[in-house]
């Protein structure tokens, strides 16, 4: 766990409460309860009885991220790249989060690119730190700076951009309630951010994405 704030606060994000210190699947599924009563409903009727039990089920899964290190996905990388030195792009990973405001889902792609200096990560493990950091409460603007700077600290890169586009439901569902529209964020470290030719290629690979 230790390892896993260290990470956390170097690239970002926000101190984990340890295990030892959270409620028990007990006081989960009773404010689960308290949740369905305040919102009128009747616990004790058919529908509802397992409900609680399988809310706090689905949170653990939607909620994983807090229990995993990007850093140990990020750890294996692989030096055999034949000089291969030009950029590595994985796009359209698709991610479910949910909005740290509201506690509402936010859907969307990200892709996250980065330009290697000797060293290669596999490619699944891109894919793998998004989900991590898209299984926790986020601000879309925090999740992709969390995604960049995990991957420049660990595989220390020439440069890493990562841009994720996203909906969320926290303005479809509620408040102005405008279905359909996407928040665009960016994050660029090193070559990416010094150097506009590099962003301009990056842009250029994700506009000839297929939709």
């Amino acid at each position: 766990m230790d390892a896993i704030l260290k990470s956390l606060e170097k690239s970002g994000g926000r101190k984990i409460l340890p295990k030892s210190k959270r409620p028990s699947q007990a006081e989960a599924e009773d404010a689960v309860r308290t949740l369905l009563k305040w919102m009128g409903e009747d616990i004790e009727r058919e529908g509802l009885l397992d409900t609680p039990a399988r809310v706090a089920k689905a949170y653990g899964e939607l909620f994983a991220g807090y229990d995993e290190d990007p850093q140990d996905v990020l750890g294996r990388t692989f030096e055999e790249v034949g000089g291969y030195d030009d950029m590595v792009l994985v796009k359209d990973i698709s991610f479910h989060s949910h909005c740290e405001h509201h506690m509402v889902p936010i859907i969307g792609k990200a892709h996250v690119a980065y330009l290697p200096d000797g060293k290669v990560l596999g490619l699944s493990k891109i894919a793998r730190t998004v989900e991590i950091f898209a299984r926790r409460l986020q601000t879309q603007e925090n999740m992709t700076a969390q995604i960049a700077h995990a991957i420049d600290e660990v595989l220390q890169p020439r440069g890493v951009a990562v841009m994720i586009e996203a909906e969320h439901m926290c303005m479809a569902m509620r408040g102005i309630r405008k279905q359909g529209s996407t928040t665009t964020t960016t994050c660029f470290t090193g070559e990416f951010r010094n150097q506009p030719n590099e962003q301009v290629n990056f842009m250029t690979l994700l506009r000839f994405r297929k939709d």
